[in-house]
């Protein structure tokens, strides 16, 4: 009736992801060929080239044979009693996709970091992979994920806005699923603007207003301010105040409900004057790919190549 599905670049806590009871498709994303993952005996292994999480999902549900299919990341780690409650959240009558409960834990003994609150998030976030099950005719009837997103950010979301709009029920389920905090680094936050460039597919399929559909804020167009300042700054002293200004109050908003160390204090000051320039190029970088990708369609038939065969 049900097999899990968890694509991996090969992180040590894919081992803890992994439920007992259940047949399990782990989809290896790394690039080559790499070493043999440490996966149970019963677990089945298929590879996906480093297409990205999408892809890799998308070979996953395709070799599975069941009615249902449950997506999980291979950071996280299913709740006591997941499996049952699973096929209890399976069993309500009428639906076509069921999302788990993510619990991030975080500390008591002191205020979370901006890192900490980031992944916290994904406690009140709608229809993310962390924990998330579907029927596989439905997935089969939208084509599941769209293989442009080429990272873990808003696949999820627009895959659930397709099963949507086809007349799909999701519902929240009663599972709990544990999503633990990781540290990627100093940098961590800045990295996280490439997603900006999956924005831009975001709008192009499902429209300007595709942030409320899915309950997204952005502060993207703060950003350009402050980018625009910042280009400006070395013309005009207002600019130049203009942008520190903004600058400190974006720092701020990140220091002020944080630990307050100087770690902390020295991490947000360097990132909040990195994220908007950040987030602007990668926004760009998204809308150029879709317009290049635009041209070479209106292009290939002039140069006789069928449209299957332009890369997207």
């Amino acid at each position: 009736m049900v097999t899990v599905v968890i694509p991996t670049v090969g992180r040590a806590s894919l081992r803890a992801a992994i439920p007992d009871g259940l047949p399990v498709i782990v989809v290896d994303d790394r690039p080559g060929e790499g070493e043999p993952l440490d996966v149970p005996a019963h677990v089945r292994v298929l590879r996906s080239g480093g297409r990205g999480p999408a892809a890799a999902r998308n070979v996953g549900w395709r070799a599975a044979g069941t009615e249902w299919v449950v997506f999980l990341d291979d950071d996280v780690v299913p709740g006591p009693g997941w499996t049952e409650r699973l096929a209890a959240d399976l069993a309500v009558p009428g639906i076509d996709g069921s999302q788990g409960r993510i619990e991030v834990p975080l500390p008591t003994d002191r205020r979370p970091t901006d890192a900490e609150r980031n992944t916290a998030g994904l406690a009140t976030a709608e229809w993310i992979t962390a924990d998330l099950a579907y029927r596989r005719a439905a997935l089969e009837e939208v084509g599941g994920f769209e293989e442009r997103f080429p990272r873990a950010y808003r696949e999820d979301a627009d895959l659930a806005l397709r099963l949507a709009k086809a007349g799909f029920r999701l519902a929240r389920g009663e599972r709990v699923t544990v999503h633990p905090v990781r540290d990627d680094g100093w940098f961590a936050s800045v990295h996280r603007q490439r997603g900006n460039a999956d924005d831009a597919l975001m709008r192009r399929l499902h429209g300007r207003e595709w942030r409320s559909m899915i309950g997204a804020t952005g502060l993207l167009p703060r950003h350009a301010l402050t980018t625009l300042l910042l280009l400006l700054s070395g013309r005009s002293r207002l600019a130049f105040l203009g942008w520190a200004a903004l600058t400190a109050k974006f720092a701020w908003e990140r220091i002020e409900p944080g630990p307050r160390t100087p770690e902390e204090i020295a991490t947000m000051v360097v990132t909040s004057a990195l994220i908007p320039p950040a987030a602007c190029f990668h926004r760009l970088r998204g809308e150029l790919r879709l317009r290049l990708a635009d041209t070479a369609l209106e292009t290939a038939p002039a140069l006789g190549v069928q449209p299957a065969e332009v890369a997207s």
